[in-house]
């Protein structure tokens, strides 16, 4: 089953870096382009109503400089031509804008460069950054070798086991509470998470979580930073 969501891997223009090269070399004029691409990705019904309307004044615009009644050198005048004028301004400036809020929210702020903590650093942040690297890990062993990573109980503290994964959470079966205490999230937030990859029978990427359910925003970076699909 192809399962639909953002992809967790790849580089900054297959994740929604291209969507900049289409609106800004057609100066907006493909701009739903993009914006249905980034609506396809995320499944969510808001975006999709804005790649609607990003049609729409794209359409109007081109309608209004089209019947525009015309000067003696052939050039469009009058209040439509200089209204359509505006809203392909309005959908370059505009859309530009709001590509960078999408895919911020559909694929998350690019990781920043990991740097090992200075010596004399805060026990408290080397801890927090050695949780951090050994989550990494943990990740690289999981996406490798499944099979050990279930055998490990990588993303499962609610099971006896002797591997330190980093304080991961297997979105694919460990309970709700496990999911709301480990990625810092509302009950009620965990539940849907639960009940999404019941009726999806499993994510087959973290991101998948944000397709399914109607997670706020907010709470994104915190269960991408603790979840695992094992």
């Amino acid at each position: 089953m192809t399962t639909p969501g953002a992809p967790t891997r790849g580089n900054w223009f297959t994740r929604g870096g291209w969507w900049f090269f289409v609106h800004v070399l057609s100066v907006g004029v493909l701009a739903v382009v993009p914006f249905t691409a980034a609506a396809t990705v995320s499944r969510r019904a808001g975006h999709a109503l804005l790649a609607a309307a990003v049609l729409v004044l794209t359409i109007l615009a081109f309608v209004l400089i089209g019947t525009a009644p015309e000067d003696a050198t052939g050039r469009a005048t009058g209040a439509a031509s200089a209204i359509g004028g505006l809203l392909i301004v309005i959908v370059l400036i505009g859309g530009l804008v709001g590509l960078i809020v999408l895919r911020t929210q559909i694929y998350g702020r690019d990781a920043p460069v990991r740097q090992a903590a200075p010596t004399g650093t805060d026990p408290a942040v080397a801890r927090a950054m050695a949780g951090r690297q050994r989550r990494q890990e943990a990740r690289a062993l999981a996406a490798n070798d499944p099979l050990l990573a279930h055998e490990l109980r990588i993303g499962r503290p609610d099971l006896p086991r002797d591997y330190d994964d980093g304080g991961l959470v297997d979105l694919n079966s460990a309970p709700a509470p496990v999911v709301a205490q480990l990625c810092g999230i509302e009950p009620v937030q965990a539940a849907r998470i639960v009940q999404a990859r019941q009726a999806a029978g499993r994510f087959a990427a973290v991101d998948d979580v944000f397709s399914y359910t109607d997670l706020p925003v907010e709470v994104w970076d915190r269960v991408r930073d603790r979840g695992i699909v094992v």
